[in-house]
């Protein structure tokens, strides 16, 4: 009996240890902020990038690398510390400006070039290079001299009142990224969140205090023993109170608004995780990550020739999905599912739990209605609009007085 004993405590050992080693490796591949900081600093060093954050990152060490939320190992995201001001870091580590279908994981960039602009490049051929990249991911819409002026004066790190060559290699780095773009162009909307300064293309942009929509954070080593049935329910007990949940709902939808046609085209939301969003203390809506968020006009382009067998092979992210011709064997262009869609199936059981009895039944109805909405439907737009609305109103009503 001893001996069985003996074997049994040996092999729980054994594969204890070895659950913790995978899990550890699988922690070092994914929170990779040392090589991030080399790759950036080992640019900064040798004169080829600039940017207003690279002498605290790379001199004087006041940009600190905090808690790691990574969750892809080629992203790397960090909650950081500037000086006094309190941050999220963001950096690449692979190939951002191409887009990848299904779920294969894109090539990983160990080296950034920052290659472009080239050296003798004048401020007004890079003005140029600026437009001509506006207009192929956003086409012709808004007013895309304006955006060119709003990136220059960004990429102006020092604000001496020019741009340097590494500036500007920085800040070309840093507009191949369709989460970058967004950024600048809702800089003064309530839910996205503001830059503060930015390094090659690593950037930094405010803090956000809860950074997922719900949910509660626990050691990895706990986690491995939480069926994942049973870690969704419980997600849904670490929420805030039902009022402040509907808050944080509205912040989405308003979210919506801002990028459904607005100056500078339609953008469209491919992976509507939870994870994706988090709130301030004031229970204000703000996009942590908002990579997988891409120019229609850009997607169009890019699945417009992809070859297909059937529809699983025309989706971009994780929600972004167009059907395949079964004629010419090719994806077609129009994205199915609207974003309002996919953040009222993403707020159904968030918000329809602890609601209040009255509305209940009535914000049931509302959200499987936008659930329901499909971009080919006839006057889909007005739908839309007219959806929206009555949720907001909904929602509206019941907190205003709380």
């Amino acid at each position: 009996i001893r001996v069985k004993y003996l074997f049994i405590s040996w092999l729980v050992v054994f594969i204890g240890s070895w659950v913790i080693y995978v899990q550890y490796s699988t922690y070092t591949e994914l929170c990779r902020g040392h090589d991030c900081r080399k790759i950036i600093c080992d640019k900064y060093k040798t004169g080829v990038i600039d940017g207003s954050a690279c002498s605290s990152l790379c001199a004087k060490k006041t940009l600190y690398f905090g808690k790691c939320l990574s969750t892809r190992p080629n992203n790397q995201m960090y909650l950081g510390i500037w000086g006094n001001l309190q941050g999220v870091i963001k950096c690449q580590m692979e190939e951002a400006a191409q887009l990848d279908f299904g779920t294969d994981p894109e090539p990983r960039k160990e080296v950034v070039l920052f290659d472009k602009p080239t050296r003798g490049t004048t401020v007004e051929k890079f003005k140029e290079m600026v437009y001509g990249l506006f207009k192929a991911k956003l086409g012709e819409q808004g007013n895309l001299p304006e955006l060119v002026n709003l990136i220059l004066n960004f990429a102006d790190g020092n604000k001496d009142g020019r741009v340097s060559l590494p500036e500007a290699k920085s800040a070309w780095a840093l507009l191949q990224l369709d989460e970058f773009l967004l950024m600048v162009i809702l800089q003064d909307k309530e839910h996205t969140p503001k830059l503060i300064g930015f390094c090659g293309d690593l950037y930094v942009t405010e803090r956000v205090e809860y950074t997922s929509l719900y949910g509660i954070s626990l050691p990895w080593m706990i986690e491995l023993f939480i069926p994942s049935g049973f870690r969704r329910s419980m997600d849904q007990w670490f929420t805030p109170s039902w009022p402040r949940k509907a808050k944080i709902a509205i912040g989405l939808l308003e979210f919506v608004e801002d990028i459904f046609h607005g100056p500078y085209g339609n953008f469209l939301m491919c992976d509507t995780s939870a994870k994706n969003l988090g709130y301030n203390d004031k229970y204000d809506l703000k996009m942590m990550d908002m990579r997988k968020i891409v120019p229609e006009n850009n997607l169009k382009e890019i699945i417009k020739d992809r070859q297909c067998e059937s529809d699983l092979d025309c989706i971009y992210g994780t929600d972004c999905r167009t059907l395949c011709d079964q004629t010419t064997m090719r994806c077609t262009t129009e994205v199915i599912q609207p974003n309002l869609a996919k953040a009222c199936q993403l707020l159904k059981d968030y918000l329809l739990r602890g609601a209040p009895p009255d509305i209940h039944e009535e914000l049931e109805k509302q959200l499987y209605l936008c659930i329901a909405l499909k971009v080919t439907a006839n006057q889909m737009e007005m739908e839309h609009s007219l959806i929206l609305n009555n949720l907001k109103t909904l929602l509206w009503k019941k907190i205003s007085h709380t």
